[in-house]
């Protein structure tokens, strides 16, 4: 029998009995939980055998299987052991099964007071529904049913005088309606459950998309300008924490605009896709490229000094040439200019952009085609 319960502070006697925080922490206090209710229920028991109502020696004998049951699933849980079962490692399933016997036990030895048992077990029933498929539920609906009809048919027929046969017929009877209910309900919040599934990853699915376009360019797949201010932001602190150089340099396509003069807008923006494409597959892990804006592009390089820098953007310009950009369009030859700069201490993110920047505008200047130093 699985039942829900709130997180619990960390202690050395909740660490020993729950083990250390996490999902298995709430399935072994789960699991504890559950034998409370059967110690708890135990006493109840004992004090139905004071009043008369059950044989003691029935009694005790139920109270040992329900704690020895109770004892043993929360070992399995505490040890791991539940983990194997990767489809149902709270032990929803065998632990309502177990408490499905036990109930019927008790209906068989209470007496004139077994109808209150009949509840108990629907309560098991509902409790599993939140954590099991609909089809384990109408299996444990079915498997209670079982097992309260034969201990109905049993005591009707060994003990008709405390189980009276038309009493025990009510009371199958009731219990046929009130599993066929729990089915039902089983079917319908199972399907509750996978509709609730879906849009759940839907949403993910959205907000993984959402998520993108807050930070990806649309056309290139590359960083947008936002986020690269934002990674600009985190990574220009480590010059003054003396983690290493920092290198920006900003890339401009020669001549884009004529580009999309004579090609049209479409190999323009096949240009910029391709083009993104040559320079990322290009660059370390470390590194980032994004789209700074039109046909401009920003590579940041952390740990990386200006005369690094500068041999990377000259192996990035000899791709660029041998690009196969005539695939896009016949004759198509594309080149870039760059201005790249190695941030210094002291100096601001915008001083070292405008540093770049005006290393680029000198590239354009002296012919395109090639990377200034600022």
């Amino acid at each position: 029998m699985t039942i829900r319960m709130a997180a619990l502070p960390s202690s050395p006697i909740v660490n020993l009995l729950l083990g250390p925080p996490g999902r298995q922490r709430v399935r072994a206090s789960q699991s504890l939980l559950a034998l409370v209710v059967y110690l708890v229920f135990a006493v109840v028991q004992h004090a139905e055998v004071m009043l008369g109502l059950i044989d003691g020696a029935a009694s005790n004998a139920l109270t040992v299987f329900n704690l020895c049951g109770g004892f043993t699933f929360y070992l399995a849980i505490r040890a791991g052991l539940n983990e194997r079962f990767t489809a149902d490692p709270s032990l929803t399933l065998p632990q309502s099964a177990f408490a499905m016997v036990g109930i019927a036990g008790s209906y068989a030895i209470t007496g004139p007071a077994r109808g209150a048992v009949m509840i108990i077990m629907m309560l098991v029933i509902l409790f599993g529904l939140f954590a099991l498929s609909a089809r384990q539920a109408r299996a444990l609906a079915l498997w209670g049913f079982g097992l309260l009809a034969g201990a109905m048919l049993w005591k009707s027929q060994t003990d008709p005088l405390r189980y009276d046969p038309r009493v025990e017929l009510v009371h199958l009877l009731f219990a046929a309606i009130v599993m066929i209910s729990v089915s039902v309900l089983a079917i319908r919040l199972g399907a509750l459950r996978s509709r609730l599934s879906r849009q759940k990853k839907d949403l993910e699915v959205a907000l993984e998309r959402i998520q993108t376009l807050a930070t990806r360019d649309e056309l290139t797949g590359l960083l947008n300008r936002r986020a690269m201010v934002e990674l600009l932001a985190r990574e220009h602190p480590r010059i003054e924490r003396g983690q290493g150089p920092l290198s920006l340099a900003l890339i401009d396509i020669d001549w884009f605009k004529r580009i999309n003069d004579t090609h049209g807008h479409q190999v323009g923006d096949a240009v910029l896709r391709r083009f993104a494409e040559l320079l990322q597959a290009r660059l370390r892990a470390a590194d980032a490229l994004a789209r700074w804006g039109g046909e401009e592009f920003l590579l940041l390089m952390p740990g990386t000094g200006r005369d690094a820098a500068q041999a990377v953007l000259e192996r990035l310009r000899a791709s660029v040439i041998d690009g196969g950009f005539e695939q896009v369009a016949p004759g198509l030859r594309v080149s870039f200019s760059a201005g790249v700069v190695q941030c210094g201490d002291g100096e601001s993110r915008d001083q070292a952009l405008e540093r770049a920047d005006a290393g680029l505008y000198r590239a354009k200047q002296q012919g395109r085609d090639r990377i200034e130093c600022g």
